[in-house]
């Protein structure tokens, strides 16, 4: 067996559960692949491979890190279809399967096989200027089109396929996946969706409107967002709300569903649900 290892060496700040982790697999006569900022973090002499190599070569992948992490390594890893086990050493952790004080009984469980994975849909997103498309871009959660640093609206206009939706003026639009409907789509006021419903959801974000409401289309839709001619500030895409990327007046951002998948590691029968409801909980008690 085959793991990689990526951490968030921010929150793992003394290397201590990173270490932990490497030993306790090769104690088991695992191979385990780590990068070179880890083995320099942790002064070990052995090899150490770059992020390709480990998105390639391993049949699972331990996330240590919160959910941001995870979000990061979703996207590098996509294409490669690897299995992602998160360990949380963040504060919620929706995405992340086990927390560091489960971490070994967890990691026992993983190596005897005794998990399953859950596809978790993925978001693809292209700017389109001067009838060029530009990268593409992938997301787990979210692409959001948002105003940058000043306090004015943007006007835009939201076309899902070939048919128009509506002229908008806001503060932004997301679309999301059912994985990003617990995350800023939320809090926007978008509706919670379980991962295995296979939508895409857009939600304006503090829409200038008494009418505007979170839309549910189809993963076969494709969901284009026109910017505006005469918007005269600086607008930005972000993906997972990690990676941003300046767009302009008259661009298009076009979305829809990656034909890739994000394979999370799940270990118990908790329903989506029962993790929803307990981290909803911890988030009230962090708040207080």
């Amino acid at each position: 067996m085959n793991i990689g290892i990526i951490t968030n060496l921010v929150k793992d700040k003394d290397q201590l559960i990173t270490k932990q982790v490497i030993n306790w697999l090769e104690q088991r006569n695992i191979s385990v692949y780590f990068d070179e900022r880890v083995s320099a973090e942790l002064a070990l002499i052995k090899e150490n491979y770059c992020d390709e190599y480990i998105f390639k070569h391993s049949d699972i992948i331990i996330v240590l890190g919160g959910d941001g992490t995870l979000l990061n390594v979703a996207r590098q890893a996509s294409c490669n279809g690897v299995p992602l086990f998160g360990i949380n050493m963040g504060h919620l952790g929706f995405l992340t399967e086990t927390e560091v004080g489960d971490m070994f009984n967890s990691l026992e469980k993983l190596i005897s096989g005794e998990y399953t994975i859950e596809k978790r849909l993925m978001l693809e997103a292209f700017i389109e200027n001067d009838d060029e498309l530009t990268k593409n871009f992938i997301a787990l959660n979210d692409i959001v089109v948002a105003k940058g640093n000043f306090s004015r609206l943007i006007s835009y206009s939201i076309y899902i396929n070939n048919s128009f939706v509506d002229l908008y003026s806001g503060d932004g639009i997301i679309v999301c996946s059912p994985t990003g409907s617990t995350a800023y789509s939320l809090s926007a006021g978008g509706p919670i969706v379980s991962p295995d419903v296979e939508v895409l959801l857009v939600t304006p974000v503090c829409p200038h409107t008494l009418h505007s409401r979170s839309i549910l289309v189809s993963n076969k839709d494709l969901v284009r967002i026109e910017i505006c001619k005469n918007n005269n500030m600086e607008i930005i895409m972000t993906v997972d709300g990690q990676n941003g990327v300046k767009i302009k007046p008259g661009d298009v951002v076009i979305v829809k569903q990656s034909k890739y998948y994000a394979n999370l590691v799940k270990l118990n029968n908790r329903s989506f649900f029962d993790v929803l409801r307990g981290k909803m909980s911890e988030r009230r008690d962090i708040i207080k």
